[in-house]
């Protein structure tokens, strides 16, 4: 009852990011995502920035191997959630070929398809040196504000431990490949 009345008492949700552009986030999404940019655009920032570099939204083992030469430290698989992308390939799926490609120099992260802890333990077993959980922590947060995150990282943490103790696995370092099983009719058609 309390949701309805806040939702029905209160101002509706808006987006910041549009507030200023005026437009709908399709024509943001448009404005934001520029097909001009390249890889030269990468060697450019690469020589102007001396930190790290990670590059979202990869969705191919041959962008992966490109960015790796392009010396950045991070590659994180994504196809956006599928919000946008929802034909893209499975990050899950492309992980092992990744990691055996970029090799240990390159952190590869997953983001996308995180829902539980099973996903995790899976995804880091795969070569993955972490997760991100997408849309996991907003559930959370519209649930119950603050307390509902730190619900949401509890849940995703006690999912971790019991899976890791069903593998037999004692510690992130002893999960292989092995642990995991990929079913082969949901992956990518080849």
């Amino acid at each position: 009852p309390w949701w309805w009345y806040d939702f029905l008492t209160t101002p509706k949700l808006e987006f910041a990011s549009l507030s200023s552009t005026g437009g709908t986030v399709g024509e943001l999404l448009d404005f934001a995502m520029d097909p001009t940019i390249s890889y030269e655009d990468l060697r450019i920032i690469r020589e102007m920035w001396p930190g790290k570099i990670a590059i979202k939204g990869v969705q191919t083992v041959e962008d992966s191997k490109k960015l790796t030469d392009l010396g950045v430290d991070g590659i994180v698989l994504s196809n956006h959630g599928g919000r946008q992308l929802d034909r893209a390939p499975i990050p899950f799926h492309l992980l092992p070929d990744v990691v055996r490609e970029v090799g240990q120099d390159v952190e590869v992260v997953v983001d996308t398809g995180i829902m539980n802890g099973a996903d995790i333990v899976a995804s880091i077993a795969l070569g993955a040196k972490f997760t991100l959980i997408g849309r996991a922590y907003l559930y959370g947060l519209m649930a119950g504000g603050r307390e509902g995150v730190d619900k949401t990282i509890e849940i995703l943490a006690d999912q971790v431990v019991r899976t890791m103790k069903l593998l037999g696995a004692h510690s992130i370092e002893e999960l292989t490949p092995q642990h995991v099983t990929q079913l082969e009719r949901l992956g990518p058609i080849r």
